[in-house]
C-alpha cells in the first residue's frame, strides 16, 4: 500500500509489526547507570586542542575557515573521535564528553576550538538562511518571534521552534535537521536548563506494545511548516512520517511545533483526533522513558537525531551581565550516516548512506560551504 504526499511523490508505508532491536533502544534509568555514553578528555587531547588552536591563530583562520586538515589533532585523539562517531551511529546514539576547560579561552577561541573538534566528527551544515554553521543558544530576550518567525493563533502568538530555542522557556521533545547535533556548554543557567533525552526506537517499541493503532499513524505523513527555517518558510510546507525504516535502519524526524504551525496555515488538511492522540502518546512515552542530563561548563553533548529525541527544561539566568546560560550548537552530516526511506528527500535532500545531507538549504541552493 502506498500513501500520497506533497509534491506528487509516493512513499511505501512500512508496517510496524516488530520491535526495533539493538543498543539504540534504551530506557533513561538504565542508560544513566551505564558508562556507554560517558567520555572525558585526556591531558594529551587537551594539549592537542591547544596546539591546533595556536596553529589556527598563527594562520589567521576563523571558525568558518576550518577543515579537519586545518585543525590537526593527535592520532589518539582522532581515534577517540572516530570511536565516538561509531557509538553515535551504531550504539546508544548519545555521548557526553567532559573536561574541556572553557574558562581559559576567549569567545573566539571557543568557537574555533569547538568548530575544529566538530570537523573531525562530520561536515557542519547550515542552521539558517544566513549560512550560520555554529549558533549561540542563549536567551535573546524579547522580539525573538519577529527575528525568527511567528504566526498568529487563536490563543496568541505562536513562536517558531527557532524562536523558542532563543528564549528561557521549555523545549518539547524534538529532533534537529541533521544526522548529529553537537552542543558545547560554556555557561549554565542559575536554575533549570536541563537536557531530557529519550530513545526514539524505545518510544516506538512501547507504542507498538501499548497502542499499535496509533503507531501505524506515525508511519503516515504529517504535514509540517518550515516556519523559522528557510526564507518565506511561513508559506512552505512538506509532508513526512514521524517514523521510518530502510534496510534495517530506523529513523524518526519529529517536532510538534512544525506540525502545529502547519495547522495554522490556510489550505492545509485538518488533522484527525487520532493523529493528535498519536502525537500526545508519543510525547508522554518519551517523557516516561527519558533521562535528565544537566550539562556543566566544558561538557559536549553529541546526539544522533535519527534515534534520540531531546528536550530542555525552562531555565532562569543569573541577573549579572554575561552570566546567563550559553551553549554553542553545530549540526553535522556524518560520513557513516544511515540510509533514509524514499520520500525523505523533501527534508534531507539526500537519502543514500554516506551522502552530505540535512541543514537549511541556502537561497542559492548550497547545502554546505565550499571548503566543507
Amino acid at each position: 500500500m502506498v500513501t500520497g504526499v506533497s509534491g506528487g511523490s509516493e512513499r511505501a508505508r512500512v508496517q510496524p509489526q516488530v520491535p526495533i532491536e539493538g543498543p539504540s533502544v534504551w530506557r533513561g534509568a538504565a542508560l544513566e547507570r551505564s558508562d556507554a555514553w560517558q567520555r572525558r578528555w585526556r591531558a594529551s587531547d587537551l594539549d592537542g586542542f591547544d596546539a591546533a588552536l595556536e596553529r589556527a591563530a598563527r594562520l589567521g583562520l576563523s571558525r568558518d575557515d576550518l577543515s579537519d586538515r586545518d585543525f590537526p589533532l593527535p592520532e589518539a585523539t582522532r581515534a577517540r573521535l572516530r570511536e565516538m562517531g561509531r557509538t553515535l551511529e551504531e550504539g546508544c546514539g548519545v555521548i557526553r564528553v567532559t573536561g574541556l576547560p572553557v574558562g581559559r579561552y576567549s569567545e573566539t577561541e571557543i568557537e574555533i576550538l569547538f568548530s575544529g573538534i566538530c570537523r573531525h566528527l562530520g561536515t557542519p551544515v547550515y542552521q539558517d538562511p544566513q549560512r550560520q554553521r555554529i549558533r549561540k543558544i542563549c536567551d535573546e530576550g524579547s522580539g525573538v518571534g519577529e527575528r525568527y518567525g511567528a504566526l498568529e493563533a487563536a490563543d496568541g502568538t505562536f513562536l517558531s521552534s527557532r524562536a523558542r530555542t532563543a528564549s528561557t522557556g521549555p523545549l518539547r521533545f524534538h529532533t534537529d535537521r541533521a544526522d548529529v547535533v553537537a552542543l558545547l556548554c560554556v555557561r549554565q543557567a542559575r536554575s533549570g536548563g536541563s537536557s531530557l533525552l529519550a530513545s526514539s526506537p524505545a518510544v516506538h517499541n512501547e507504542m507498538l506494545r501499548r497502542r499499535p493503532d496509533l503507531l501505524e499513524l506515525l508511519y503516515q505523513p504529517y504535514v509540517r511548516s518550515r516556519l523559522g527555517e528557510e526564507l518565506g518558510g511561513e508559506h512552505l510546507t512538506y509532508a513526512l512520517p514521524i517514523f521510518g525504516q530502510r534496510e534495517g535502519k530506523f529513523t524518526s524526524h519529529y517536532s510538534r511545533t512544525y506540525i502545529e504551525a502547519a495547522q495554522l496555515l490556510p489550505g492545509i488538511p485538518r488533522m484527525s483526533d487520532s493523529q493528535w492522540e498519536a502525537l500526545d502518546v508519543l510525547a508522554d512515552t518519551a517523557q516516561a522513558l527519558c533521562m535528565e542530563m544537566r550539562l556543566e561548563p566544558g561538557d559536549i553533548q553529541l546526539l544522533n537525531n535519527h534515534v534520540v529525541y531531546h528536550a530542555r527544561t525552562a531555565f532562569e539566568n543569573d541577573a549579572k551581565p554575561n552570566r546567563g546560560r550559553l551553549l554553542y550548537r553545530v549540526w553535522l552530516s556524518v560520513a557513516d550516516n544511515r540510509p533514509l526511506p524514499p520520500g525523505h528527500e523533501v527534508l534531507w535532500r539526500e537519502i543514500e548512506a554516506g551522502r552530505v545531507r540535512g541543514g537549511i538549504t541556502q537561497p542559492a541552493g548550497e547545502m554546505v560551504a565550499p571548503n566543507s
